[in-house]
């Protein structure tokens, strides 16, 4: 059996789109040849895609199970087809393209810009994106080859995309200052940084527990690492606040909101003018998570990714 790719991107545009006008309407052809289409691969592969019945009753276009089947693997051939047209393009060299880069929000903000800004200094005629998303948003933009390449927070378990260790990251547990009741019984610990920012403060896992916790939203890299290091720590959090970025996370802690586990370079200034201070923990290790580069592994590495790569691989 051959799959006929003309029908399989006529019946792809039907599933996306929703009805077989509004593919109609895309593809630039009448709906009753977008229907022929439809039932013609229906006919050559010997079972049903669309369950007619149910539309008719006015239940909207659904697919059966063979066609959502189906649809999973035309969205791959189609996201692959995208991006060989842009591969060819760009091997015409490095003097025109674009570079379109997937950054989880940390990364986006505190880590890639001096990498952008020695990539502009060497290939000034390539255009740069820069998508900036939670990890599982970027994760699903690069499978579907909206992204060239991408940089997140975390390992990732998705089909058809590899993650390699780019870089690690200190974090640091923050709170606002004078947070805890105890905090003048406290010992205190230097820190190196200087004024108000250089004492940390020893805290308990049980002031910790007892704490409100500022986390990011589900899909974020930083909140199931947050998680993962205090699960091995045998913490359960018992009241969380959800905020959907560091920078929120970090000025909630400075308004007396709770405590947060976040990147150092997020807390950084906050932590210098003293509008947060450090927690330690006892038997708690240095605190640090890997970063790192995914790629969809059946797509080949572009010119301009492959001289990307090149400066993500200098010392920052």
């Amino acid at each position: 059996m051959r799959l006929n790719l003309h029908l399989l991107r006529v019946f792809h545009n039907v599933a996306q789109e929703g009805s077989f006008s509004a593919a109609a309407r895309q593809l630039y052809i009448s709906q009753p040849a977008v229907s022929k289409a439809v039932s013609e691969l229906e006919r050559q592969l010997d079972t049903a895609l669309i369950e007619r019945i149910r539309a008719k009753a006015g239940q909207g276009l659904v697919l059966t199970d063979a066609g959502l089947a189906l649809n999973a693997h035309a969205r791959a051939i189609f996201s692959l087809e995208h991006a060989a047209i842009e591969d060819l393009q760009a091997r015409s060299g490095l003097k025109r393209g674009e570079l379109i880069i997937g950054a989880s929000t940390t990364i986006a903000s505190y880590w890639l810009p001096r990498y952008l800004q020695a990539f502009s200094r060497h290939w000034p005629d390539i255009v740069l994106k820069v998508v900036a998303a939670n990890t599982q948003s970027i994760v699903e933009d690069l499978y579907d080859c909206r992204l060239d390449m991408a940089l997140v927070e975390g390992p990732v378990q998705q089909e058809g995309v590899a993650y390699y260790p780019w870089k690690e990251e200190q974090l640091v547990i923050v709170a606002p200052p004078g947070f805890f009741h105890t905090q003048s019984e406290a010992e205190h610990v230097e820190t190196g940084l200087s004024d108000a920012a250089q004492k940390a403060l020893w805290v308990s896992e049980r002031d910790l527990f007892d704490s409100t916790w500022l986390m990011r939203e589900a899909g974020s890299g930083t909140r199931e690492v947050v998680l993962d290091l205090l699960a091995r720590q045998g913490m359960q959090l018992r009241r969380t606040i959800e905020i959907g970025s560091n920078e929120g996370i970090a000025r909630g802690v400075a308004a007396g909101l709770g405590v947060a586990m976040l990147p150092f370079a997020v807390a950084e200034d906050l932590l210098l003018l003293g509008r947060v201070i450090e927690l330690r923990v006892n038997d708690m290790p240095g605190l640090s998570r890997s970063l790192y580069r995914l790629e969809r592994k059946d797509r080949p590495a572009s010119r301009v990714v492959a001289a990307f790569l090149d400066i993500l691989s200098r010392p920052a």
